[in-house]
């Protein structure tokens, strides 16, 4: 029962992620209402998992599946583009990016 639970609560876990993208930072009500209660829905399950389920195994497996399938939602459903030159190479993920000049070329 316990892992039929952690495996439940990954589930949820991946619904939360992909509404929290779909919320638009939190200004589309529906998106946002889902996230929450996929977002308890999944706490509650792990924690009723973790009864009897050791934490490392637990959190493992529950953070394994959320990131794994949020990635897989995001290219397939949202058509995001999972790798390009600039995110392998780090220039895509500057910090300061918005904040930075046009280049002149």
């Amino acid at each position: 029962m316990a892992w039929l639970q952690l495996f439940s609560a990954g589930l949820l876990e991946i619904v939360w992620a992909v509404a929290m993208k779909q919320s638009h930072g939190f200004t589309r009500p529906w998106p946002t209402a889902i996230m929450v209660v996929a977002m308890t829905g999944s706490i509650v399950l792990l924690a009723m998992a973790m009864r009897s389920l050791p934490l490392g195994t637990a959190y493992m497996i529950w953070t394994g599946i959320g990131a794994v399938g949020a990635f897989l939602v995001g290219i397939m459903m949202l058509m995001h583009v999972a790798f390009n030159r600039s995110r392998l190479n780090g220039t895509d993920m500057h910090p300061f990016k918005e904040l930075q000049r046009p280049s002149r070329v």
